[in-house]
């Protein structure tokens, strides 16, 4: 479907793919489920791969609006052709999380990535004050990266320094948080949806949530399940882009 200026290829889309990459004027984005373990590079590549080879062109611009990381899945929005050009203003559009958080605990990468560094009390966290902690959230406000980020400090990618043991600064970037509200809560697991602005890492805000409450957090899972306009229930697996390519193969 036309939505716009790009051709948007979801899970209902049904047709043939067009002949040429010229005959989708203004580019495509394809909502893609990227897949645990899979970092936003990776669908990328694949994609581009099954482009090359539909379209028998070596030259296909194919990039994404919005890196997750590998330990989340999720709405990951996948440009190609002209679509290229609109992927920094889709990333700028408002994005909706589910996040899974484990109380009383944290990592250096604030995630699974990481083996848990530190153990706090948590017995004492209610229900209520997780509530009145995530109402504080809500609005705008400095935010400072986890070290184990694909920031850029000199040049260089923040988490190759962290990994390579290297001391890192990252400098606080303002983010706005619309809406955060507690979907699930049994000691020590609490699960919130987020709606915020580009730029924000939820992992710091599961780091600033442990804090908050007199303990520790660590994320534990992580789902992107809306991005602007574009909801996960319509992306495609990587299973069903490659049968859209494949199944209509010239």
């Amino acid at each position: 479907m036309e939505e716009k200026g790009y051709f948007v290829i979801d899970r209902y889309f049904d047709g043939l793919l067009r002949a040429a990459p010229e005959d989708y004027q203004g580019g495509i984005v394809m909502p893609v489920d990227k897949p645990y373990g899979w970092t936003s590079a990776d669908v990328v590549r694949k994609i581009k791969f099954l482009a090359q080879k539909y379209f028998h062109r070596k030259n296909i611009k194919v990039g994404h609006a919005g890196t997750l990381d590998p330990l989340a899945t999720g709405l990951l929005l996948v440009c190609m052709g002209k679509a290229t050009k609109v992927a920094e203003r889709l990333q700028g559009e408002k994005k909706e999380y589910i996040a899974k958080i484990r109380l009383g605990a944290t990592t250096p990468s604030f995630d699974l990535e990481k083996e848990v560094d530190a153990t706090y009390p948590f017995e004492h966290i209610t229900l209520e004050m997780v509530k009145e902690k995530l109402g504080m959230l809500v609005g705008k406000q400095m935010q400072v990266p986890p070290l184990f980020s694909a920031k850029y400090v000199d040049g260089v990618r923040a988490y190759e320094k962290a990994r390579a043991g290297e001391e890192v600064e990252l400098k606080a970037a303002e983010i706005t948080i619309y809406q955060i509200e507690a979907t699930a809560f049994e000691l020590p697991d609490l699960t919130v949806r987020i709606s915020c602005s580009k730029g924000t890492y939820v992992r710091a805000l599961a780091r600033d949530i442990g804090v908050m409450l007199g303990s520790g957090a660590h994320l534990t899972g992580l789902v992107r399940s809306a991005s602007g306009g574009f909801r996960l229930e319509n992306a495609l697996s990587m299973e069903q882009v490659s049968k859209i390519f494949k199944n209509n193969q010239q």
